[in-house]
C-alpha cells in the first residue's frame, strides 16, 4: 500500500512516499481502507519530534481518518466490514490503510461524506470539550477565539454560538476574518492591526471575555488574559505561534480568573464515555446543520510537504485534508 512515511525527524520535506506493507490486524482491531486524512498541528509537531507522543521510526503521521471497514479482528462486534467509520489515532493516518481499535472507530452519519468526516473529529471534538467541560461556557457570556479562523478556532467559533455565547472572533487578516463572520462571530479583532487588549475591552464595554480560547500562544496570549473579565477562564489549547507564553502569575489574582488546561486526546482516553457522548451531542448538531465544517483544500499524498507547510505558516483557514490515491 502507499504511504506518507517518516524515516528520520524533521521538516515536511523530509517525508517520502512509498509502498509499505500493509498493517497486520490483532484481536479486537478493525482495518479500515482510508477515504481521507485529517491534517492537523500535531502532525506538524510529531515528525519534528516536538509532540508528547513519538512512535517509532519509520511511522507514518496522521491522526484522524475517515474510511470503510475493510477486516474486522477477532472478537469485534461493534463494527463490521464495509461500515463507513471515522477514527483519531495519533499517527498512522496518511496511508492507504489503517488498523487500530474497534472501540476507537466511531459511525459516520449518512449525512457526512468521507472528507468532512476526517476533518471533524479533533478539531470539534477539542473545541467542544475545551468550551463545555473546561470553561462550562455559559449562554450570553463573551468568548474570544484567538486563531479563530484555523481548525479548531472556526470550530469555536461555531460551537461558542451553538451555546448561546456572543463570539469574539480574532485573527491575522481581514479575509481569515470574513470566513470567521460567515461561521457566525458577533465581532471581529485585526490583531496583526489592532491593540489586542484594548479592542476585547471595548467590544465588551470594558469588562472583558468571560472565555479566552487560545490556540496561538505567542505574544497574543498575555495581552489577552490581561482583557480577562473577573471571574474569566483562559483557555490554553496550543502553541500555533511556536512560543510557549509565560504568563506573570499576578493577573490571575487579580482578576479572580483562572488558567485552564485543555487535552483533549488524554480526556478521551481516560474518560471514554463521557468522550463518546460528547462525539454523539456533536454528530446531532451538524445533521442538524448548527455546525459546518470548512475543508478549505485538499491535497494528494505526493503534496504532504505543502499541505503541512499550509498549517505551519497559518496559511490555511478551517481544514486541510489529505487524500490517499484513488481506488
Amino acid at each position: 500500500m502507499k504511504a506518507v512515511v517518516c524515516k528520520q525527524y524533521g521538516p515536511p520535506e523530509s517525508l517520502v512516499v512509498e509502498d509499505v506493507p500493509a498493517p497486520e490486524i490483532h484481536d479486537g482491531q478493525v482495518r479500515i481502507d482510508v477515504r481521507a486524512c485529517g491534517v492537523n498541528f500535531p502532525d506538524l509537531l510529531i515528525i519534528q519530534n516536538l509532540y508528547q507522543f513519538k512512535p517509532t521510526l519509520p511511522f507514518s503521521p496522521g491522526g484522524e481518518v475517515a474510511g470503510v471497514v475493510s477486516e474486522v479482528g477477532k472478537g469485534v462486534d461493534k463494527v463490521k466490514v464495509g461500515d463507513r467509520v471515522l477514527a483519531s489515532t495519533g499517527f498512522g493516518g496518511f496511508a492507504e490503510q489503517l488498523v487500530c481499535a474497534a472501540e476507537s472507530t466511531i459511525a459516520v452519519p449518512a449525512e457526512m461524506d468521507f472528507t468532512t468526516a476526517s476533518a471533524f473529529l479533533m478539531t470539534y471534538g477539542t473545541s467542544h470539550y475545551a468550551l463545555k467541560d473546561r470553561a462550562q461556557l455559559r449562554p450570553g457570556e463573551n468568548l474570544l477565539v484567538l486563531g479563530a479562523a484555523g481548525g479548531v478556532g472556526l470550530a469555536a467559533v461555531e460551537i461558542g454560538k451553538v451555546m448561546g455565547a456572543r463570539v469574539i472572533a480574532a485573527a491575522s487578516s481581514d479575509e481569515k476574518l470574513a470566513v470567521c463572520r460567515e461561521h457566525g462571530a458577533d465581532a471581529t479583532i485585526n490583531y496583526e492591526r489592532d491593540d489586542l487588549k484594548t479592542k476585547i475591552k471595548e467590544l465588551t464595554g470594558g469588562q472583558g471575555a468571560d472565555v479566552i480560547y487560545d490556540p496561538v500562544g505567542g505574544r497574543y496570549s498575555e495581552a489577552a488574559l490581561r482583557a480577562t473579565a473577573w471571574e474569566g477562564r483562559f483557555l490554553v489549547i496550543g502553541f500555533a505561534a511556536g512560543d510557549i507564553p509565560k504568563i506573570p502569575l499576578n493577573l490571575t489574582l487579580l482578576k479572580g480568573c483562572d488558567i485552564r488546561g485543555v487535552f483533549w486526546g488524554a480526556f478521551a482516553m481516560r474518560e471514554p464515555a463521557r468522550h463518546l457522548a460528547n462525539v454523539a451531542e456533536l454528530l446531532e448538531w451538524f445533521k442538524d446543520g448548527k455546525i459546518k465544517p470548512l475543508v478549505s483544500a485538499t491535497y494528494s499524498f505526493e503534496d504532504v510537504a505543502k499541505a503541512l507547510n499550509d498549517i505551519a505558516t497559518r496559511r490555511a483557514t478551517g481544514k486541510i485534508v489529505l487524500l490517499p490515491p484513488a481506488h
